[in-house]
């Protein structure tokens, strides 16, 4: 599953702040146990490197994450055989992107108190959680079709432990 060739980003820069990238790949299957499968890869890659991030980032990494490969699961998985997932560090910053096969370019919905969809709303949870943190979002294409979701939040000075 984990791809553990540090390699450069060819879909989309970090933040330009400076420092070497490292990225690793991952790809899962887009079905359900793919979430907290890679939650748990991903987990124990930032834990292995000793990136310098905060339990709080690392959950709110985390979440975003689960949410990135949800939405390729619920709505790309007829066109996606498998899910493309990267971990990236580089210039004080760490990204985490996902990448299907499907066209469709998501927007966050807005939350309506009176609406009754109680989906939707994943892009708009990755925007305010990478924002809160100091980050961005973005969903970019990729030229063999489809599309790359991505959020890129600073790291901590911070270590885990």
């Amino acid at each position: 599953m984990m791809d553990s060739r540090a390699s450069a980003s060819t879909h989309y820069p970090l933040p330009a702040t400076g420092g070497e990238e490292s990225a690793w790949r991952f790809t899962v299957a887009p079905v359900d146990a793919s979430v907290p499968q890679i939650r748990r890869a991903v987990r124990a890659l930032i834990r292995e490197r000793g990136a310098p991030i905060s339990e709080d980032l690392l959950h709110g990494l985390l979440l975003i994450l689960s949410e990135l490969v949800t939405n390729g699961v619920r709505h790309a998985a007829l066109l996606t055989p498998e899910i493309g997932v990267e971990v990236a560090f580089g210039g004080g910053w760490v990204r985490v992107s996902v990448e299907d096969r499907h066209p469709y370019r998501p927007t966050a919905l807005y939350a309506e108190p009176d609406r009754e969809r109680i989906g939707g709303r994943g892009l708009l949870l990755v925007r305010e959680i990478s924002g809160e943190a100091g980050g961005v979002c973005g969903v970019e294409p990729v030229p063999a079709g489809g599309k790359v979701v991505w959020a890129a939040v600073p790291m901590d000075l911070m270590p885990l432990h």
